[in-house]
């Protein structure tokens, strides 16, 4: 490839890396939202209960 071959892709695709940047950059980053992990383990009472079905 010559020089100015590999130039114009270099330049494409560094316009399409900031085009990528400024489309996400105007996304919402869901900063104020807080975790839905409130605790290292989850209450007993959520958890399901599985019980053998009897024959």
């Amino acid at each position: 490839m010559s020089e100015p071959s590999k130039d114009r892709n270099k330049k494409k695709f560094l316009e399409a890396l900031e085009r990528k940047k400024h489309r996400d950059s105007h996304g919402t980053a869901h900063l104020d939202a807080g975790s839905k992990a409130h605790g290292p383990q989850p209450t007993a009472d959520h958890h399901r209960e599985f019980r053998r079905k009897s024959v």
